[in-house]
């Protein structure tokens, strides 16, 4: 597990290292990407969301591994919502196409949570997780109502 996560994100590396263009030779591999980006980051944040909500007992070590990877996973996807991809983006509202510095305000938003459920996550308090979930949680749903279509 620990060598697929490696991996994973030794590639991811790779791949934000040049510009969007030059990452994805065609717009589908650029929106397969960024769909898997966030599945897996759905994956790891409902995690600690079973525990934040009181669904699976708390456990600080994988509060942490999970929030590790969210915080990794939330710089990812950006480079993927290339304009080259907007023709082909079904599950994307035009809006985002149109607001650019809005839409960056999200992705740093997510970031700058993400950040902050890590540094929760490793003071191994329960409620500190619990209030650093809600924040990135607000800020997943503020981004998917303005640019996610149902």
């Amino acid at each position: 597990m620990k060598f697929a996560v490696s991996a994973l994100l030794a590639a991811a590396a790779v791949t934000l290292a040049g510009p969007a263009s030059a990452q994805f030779a065609k717009p589908e591999t650029a929106i397969k990407y960024r769909q898997s980006v966030m599945f897996v980051m759905a994956q790891h944040f409902g995690r600690i969301g079973a525990m934040a909500n009181g669904k699976v007992p708390y456990d600080a070590k994988a509060a942490i591994a999970n929030a590790e990877l969210v915080a990794t996973m939330a710089k990812l996807p950006w480079p993927a919502f290339a304009t080259d991809t907007e023709k082909h983006s079904h599950e994307v509202k035009p809006a985002l196409w149109k607001e650019p510095a809005k839409f960056k305000e999200h992705a740093d938003k997510l970031e700058e949570t993400s950040g902050k459920l890590l540094a929760a996550a490793k003071t191994e308090k329960l409620e500190d997780l619990k209030a650093a979930f809600g924040e990135t949680a607000r800020s997943c749903k503020s981004c998917h109502d303005a640019y996610r279509k149902d």
